[in-house]
């Protein structure tokens, strides 16, 4: 025994001696938490105040549950459930339905897609993928908080849902219709698991009194992320008893969008009288300098849980990269894994982090091209997707169709065909990640486009990126996004795209998302243990405006983030309009630098020569004439008269690519 208590460090030895009664553990990153529940609960074994049978340890991966099975075996209680809460209460369920209804359990669907389909179809709604799977998640969120259909036009848009081009009342219709279908087939989902358990328990008295005799002691890992219907099944478990220990951590609250609700963490004093509360510091994951910068990240906010102390030896300062444009960062960063290959570091201790899926592809091409394997985690890779796939058949028929037609034009007319829109949708989800993958290929041909690529070259290109990304990966960089990543480590981890409108994301619109997405990066920069670089990138495309800023939670944490206040009042100033002097409200107004009621300021003569020669210049290179300049870019420049090629670069619209194609004909036009 005490051989057993020896291995904890202080905060870790009071939790495994505090055997009885309510519990709540804040674990921080890195901490050791799962090395304190399970010799807490090996530690009431080996005294006989546990009974291994009597304990159920519940947690939210089928992942974590075999790893904390291991450790139990390992440290003495191999009799010990642990399981998660939808594994737990299917094995009940299985137990007592047949002998309450005296029929069999209805069958628990794989999918949620082919029921939801003919639930569209009644309702009259088009629903392709994206959007069925928004629906499924619709579903999902109104279960687990316990949102019956006929309630959901109500309380939805209270909550931020939203699908796609779906409103409100049809989706609740939807909704009502999935379960009509669900349950004419004799199928349940995933969340009727917990619902028909939660109902078992509460309408029967013996079901109830007898998996109380079952279980006796209770521990619930991650329980910032327990949903609404979760804590209610953890309630009729418990049956009003206090035997129960929660661990998590509200600084990785990062799946409210999913329902859950880091207020019962939080509360648990509240509710339990007379709980013992422990935190655990100590972080035994990440050198001093990346525990600093995590810390730093959430001091002084909503999001700030316990403050993390550092036990490794110091290691590398915290890298903080700015990057021209995505291309430009992605093959850094490439770079640098190539580097810390050849220096020792195994590639599958390797991570690259990124706030979507979609923006993966820049690091798959990256890596291939320098023979790095790489392994996309939680998602399948850029070209295996199915849109992408789908995208690219039709524009390589568009192609070989032999009709002339310019690189961008040709793509954004294929993507426009599959529902893809210049503007983003407003809902997250499926249909958003959808969007994204399509918005990147475009950005792709826009990118070709003007390094003077045709139509034919791009498919070709994109079906080298495809073959050489396709290649099989036995031990690889992972690829993941921010999401995905949590509850995992690397020796190296590489946190790209901190920039505004990513990090937080566009759609992050009240100040509680905005602190989550807070909350997502810190989770992201606790993932490494020894060396973790911070990057962002000042435009889209290569030649891309360079307008892009760092994102606000970089402010303090980088070293130079002090010394760029020049650079933002710079922008500030930029950013009023030049003949009334107010702020500009749109992009579109940035870009011309005024109001969009004030006078045009530009020398109209000079803006019909640029106009004049922007056709002829389009004809002669075949191509429509905004891919030369848009009318906003030449206004543009009849009213700021750049006199070099320098000036002519700070115009909004006007990259490298294009002063060397057009800049000397535009400033002997001016002059």
């Amino acid at each position: 025994m005490r051989d057993l208590l020896a291995a904890l460090d202080p905060e870790q030895r009071a939790v495994a001696e505090t055997l009885r009664g309510p519990v709540r553990v804040l674990a921080g990153a890195g901490t050791g938490k799962t090395r304190a529940i399970t010799h807490r609960i090996a530690h009431g074994v080996a005294t006989g105040v546990y009974s291994p049978t009597e304990v159920l340890a519940v947690t939210f991966t089928t992942r974590a549950a075999g790893e904390m099975r291991t450790r139990l075996r390992e440290l003495g209680a191999p009799g010990v459930q642990a399981r998660t809460f939808h594994a737990a209460a299917l094995r009940q369920l299985r137990w007592f339905w047949p002998k309450i209804h005296n029929a069999e359990l209805p069958t628990l669907t794989e999918s949620k897609l082919p029921i939801m389909a003919i639930a569209a179809r009644r309702n009259r709604v088009q629903a392709d993928q994206g959007t069925l799977r928004d629906l499924a998640s619709e579903v999902e969120w109104a279960k687990v908080s316990n949102i019956r259909p006929e309630q959901y036009a109500e309380l939805a848009p209270a909550r931020g849902r939203e699908v796609n081009g779906v409103d409100p009342d049809t989706v609740a219709r939807v909704l009502a219709g999935y379960e009509e279908v669900k349950r004419g087939q004799g199928r349940m989902d995933m969340e009727d698991v917990l619902l028909l358990t939660a109902a078992m328990l509460a309408d029967d008295e013996r079901v109830a009194a007898e998996v109380r005799r079952q279980y006796r002691f209770f521990t619930v890992d991650e329980f910032q992320d327990v949903s609404p219907l979760q804590a209610a099944l953890l309630d009729l478990w418990l049956g009003g008893r206090d035997e129960i220990c929660v661990v998590g951590d509200p600084a990785q609250t990062i799946y409210s969008f999913a329902g859950a609700d880091a207020a019962y963490l939080r509360e648990f004093p509240r509710k339990y009288a007379g709980t013992t509360s422990v935190e655990l510091v100590r972080n035994y994951r990440s050198t001093p300098e990346i525990v600093s910068a995590a810390n730093q990240l959430l001091d002084g906010t909503v999001s700030h849980g316990v403050s993390l102390i550092a036990q490794r030896p110091a290691g590398p300062t915290v890298a903080w990269r700015e990057h021209d444009d995505e291309v430009e960062e992605a093959e850094a960063t490439a770079a640098e894994i190539l580097r810390l290959r050849d220096s020792g570091t195994p590639l599958s201790q390797i991570a690259v982090l990124f706030r979507i899926n979609a923006q993966s592809e820049a690091y798959e091409d990256a890596l291939s091209a320098r023979g790095l394997a790489y392994v996309v985690r939680g998602a399948a890779r850029f070209f295996e997707r199915p849109e992408v796939r789908q995208a690219i058949t039709l524009i390589r028929g568009a192609a070989r169709s032999g009709v002339e037609s310019e690189v961008v034009e040709a793509v954004r007319g294929t993507l426009s065909g599959m529902g893809w829109a210049a503007e983003p949708p407003t809902a997250r989800g499926a249909t958003r990640d959808r969007w994204e993958s399509l918005q990147a290929l475009l950005s792709q041909a826009e990118a070709w486009a003007t390094a003077g690529g045709d139509l034919g070259s791009f498919v070709d290109d994109l079906d080298r990126r495809a073959a050489e990304q396709h290649a099989p990966v036995a031990e690889g960089v992972t690829l993941a996004t921010l999401h995905t990543a949590k509850g995992l480590e690397w020796d190296a981890v590489f946190v790209t795209g901190v920039q505004e409108g990513s990090i937080p994301i566009s759609f992050a619109s009240t100040q509680a998302e905005v602190e989550e997405e807070r909350r997502l990066l810190y989770v992201g920069l606790t993932r490494a243990r020894q060396s973790l670089v911070v990057s962002w990138s000042l435009a889209r495309n290569p030649g891309g405006r360079r307008s892009r800023k760092p994102s606000r939670f970089l402010h303090g944490l980088r070293p130079d983030s002090g010394s760029s206040a020049p650079q933002r009042k710079q922008r500030i100033k930029a950013a009023m309009c030049r003949t009334c002097g107010q702020p500009l409200a749109s992009a579109a107004e940035r870009k011309v630098g005024r109001c969009a009621g004030c006078p045009a300021a530009y020398d109209e003569a000079l803006f019909d020569r640029l106009k004049e020669w922007r056709r002829e210049r389009a004809a002669d290179d075949g191509v429509p004439a905004y891919v030369v300049f848009t009318d906003k870019t030449l206004e543009a420049i009849a009213e700021v008269k750049p006199s070099t090629e320098a000036a002519l670069l700070r115009i909004s619209g006007v990259g490298a690519a294009k002063i060397e194609r057009y800049g000397t004909d535009v400033l002997a036009i001016i002059g």
